[in-house]
C-alpha cells in the first residue's frame, strides 16, 4: 500500500483536517508542514482522492526513535469502512522500517482507548488532575513569558528526562499554538509551569518545580499575576509534586514496533492535543 503523500495532495489534506477538527487551513498546513514534515504524513486513496489522514509525527523517548500519531481522521463517507485501521498498518509497518521503535497517540475521547487497543496500542501516560486555592503572597516573584523553544527543551530535560520530546519544529509549532491561545509561562531557578486563566481559576496543563514549596511559590506568583485565587493542575501520574492529592485519569497510549520497553514512569504531554 502506497500509503506517503505526496506534497501536492497537501491541500486536500489540509481540508481534510479542517473539515475533520476545525480550525483554519492555515494551521492544518502547519501541521502538516511544520509539526509534521514533509515524509512524515500518510494517507489512503480511492479513485485518485485522498480518503484518510495520519501525521506521523517525529518524536524521542529514552534514547529510542519513535512517532506521534496526530490528526487521524477518514472522509465520513469512509468511517467504519476499515480504511484507517489499514492506513495505520501500513504506516507502522513503513516506520519500523524506518527504525521508529513506537508510536504514540492521545486518544481524543474515552471511546477511542478501545478502539486503538484494538489496533496493538496500550494506555500510557496517566496523568493527574488536582485543584488547589492559592496563597496570597504579595512577595511571590517569577518571570513570565519568557519561555522559548530552547528553554522548554532545556527545563524539559532538566525536570522530566524521561519526557517524550518532540523535536526543535514541533516544540516551535506547540508553543506557537499555545501563545496564540493565550497561554502564560512562568519561570523561577526552581521550576516552570504553563498555564491559562479560565475566570477567576488558572489551568496549568504543565508544572514542574523542585519541591511543593517551590511549585506552591509559582502559584503563588502567578496569581500576583492574575488574580486567579484557585489552580486546575495537570500533573503526570508519576510526578512527585503534590504527592496523594488528584485523581488519576487515562490520557495517552503507546505501541511497541518490537521490543517492548518500560515506560511506566514515562511522561507526555503539550503535543498539540485538542485538551491544550
Amino acid at each position: 500500500m502506497d500509503c506517503l503523500a505526496r506534497r501536492e495532495e497537501f491541500p486536500a489534506l489540509a481540508q481534510l483536517f479542517v473539515d475533520s477538527f476545525g480550525g483554519t487551513l492555515q494551521f492544518a498546513r502547519t501541521v502538516l508542514e511544520e509539526f509534521a514534515g514533509e515524509g512524515n504524513v500518510f494517507t489512503a486513496r480511492q479513485d485518485g482522492v485522498c480518503t484518510a489522514l495520519l501525521c506521523a509525527v517525529p518524536v524521542t523517548l529514552r534514547g529510542r526513535k519513535g512517532v506521534y500519531y496526530y490528526g487521524l481522521t477518514t472522509r465520513p463517507d469512509q468511517r467504519g469502512s476499515g480504511v484507517m485501521t489499514a492506513l495505520m498498518d501500513a504506516a507502522g509497518e513503513e516506520l519500523a522500517r524506518r527504525g521508529a521503535a513506537f508510536a504514540v497517540l492521545i486518544p481524543a475521547n474515552a471511546p477511542l482507548f478501545a478502539f486503538y487497543a484494538k489496533r496493538g496500542f496500550e494506555k500510557a501516560f496517566s496523568k493527574r488532575v488536582l485543584h488547589r486555592s492559592v496563597r496570597n503572597n504579595l512577595w511571590a516573584q517569577a518571570e513570565f513569558d519568557t519561555v522559548t523553544v530552547k528553554g522548554l527543551q532545556a527545563l524539559r530535560q532538566k525536570y522530566v528526562p524521561e519526557a517524550v520530546e518532540l523535536d526543535a519544529k514541533g516544540y516551535t509549532a506547540v508553543l506557537t499554538d499555545l501563545y496564540s491561545m493565550g497561554v502564560t509561562s512562568l519561570c523561577t531557578d526552581h521550576g516552570y509551569g504553563l498555564f491559562f486563566k479560565k475566570g477567576s481559576e488558572m489551568r496549568f496543563v504543565e508544572l514542574f518545580a523542585d519541591s511543593d514549596h517551590a511549585a506552591e511559590l509559582l502559584l503563588e506568583a502567578a496569581r500576583q499575576k492574575t488574580g486567579a485565587e484557585s489552580a486546575v493542575l495537570e500533573l503526570g501520574e508519576s510526578q512527585t509534586l503534590f504527592l496523594g492529592e488528584g485523581a488519576p485519569r487515562d490520557y495517552g497510549m503507546i505501541r511497541f514496533f518490537g521490543q517492548h520497553f518500560d515506560v511506566q514512569d514515562a511522561y507526555m504531554r503539550l503535543m498539540l492535543d485538542d485538551e491544550e
